[in-house]
């Protein structure tokens, strides 16, 4: 085997032993240092590819949440069409309309002599529906707010029976005034 630089050097007397000991310490500082450096960039990259998986996993959660809530509501729609549809009075041939208001707006149901009556004693309901109206009974109606109170247009109190102590009682006001 031959013999190591650093040997040739000090049999020179290029360098002596005190410096010649002083680069293999160093030498051997600079290798623990990769080693661990190479094992400190190993634990930095698990512990990155980690954070991104528990970040990945958190956006994944949120975004099921998300598609969650909307099919949840599309099922709740759905729910209320259904009690609509199945439920609804039926208004044909109307001639009377009945005025009531929507949001900001006044709007006008053309309805029968009957329904109008019972729209005004609180027998029924008028609930919004794909952008026109449908009268329903007033159960039907109070299931239909329990799932979206937004959908229900006008629900008038049931007519109380009056008091026997009411001054009044021989003046009844009409609710369902033509004008």
């Amino acid at each position: 085997m031959g013999i190591s630089l650093q040997d040739q050097l000090l049999k020179a007397g290029l360098v002596d032993k005190k410096k010649a000991s002083e680069v293999r310490k160093e030498k051997q500082k600079q290798a623990k240092q990769q080693r661990k450096g190479q094992a400190q960039s190993v634990d930095q990259a698990k512990l990155a590819a980690q954070a991104a998986r528990r970040e990945q996993a958190e956006r994944d959660r949120q975004l099921n949440l998300q598609r969650k809530a909307e099919a949840d509501k599309r099922a709740l729609q759905a729910q209320i069409r259904q009690l609509i549809e199945m439920n609804q009075v039926s208004v044909e041939g109307g001639e009377l309309p009945y005025s009531f208001t929507d949001g900001n707006k006044i709007k006008n149901l053309y309805v029968t002599e009957q329904v109008q009556s019972r729209l005004s004693r609180g027998q029924l309901a008028i609930a919004r529906f794909d952008d026109r109206y449908a009268v329903v009974p007033i159960g039907v109606a109070e299931k239909i707010a329990q799932r979206d109170s937004l959908t229900i247009v006008l629900k008038n109190d049931p007519v109380s029976e009056s008091d026997e102590d009411d001054p009044y009682a021989d003046f009844q006001v009409p609710d369902d005034l033509m004008w």
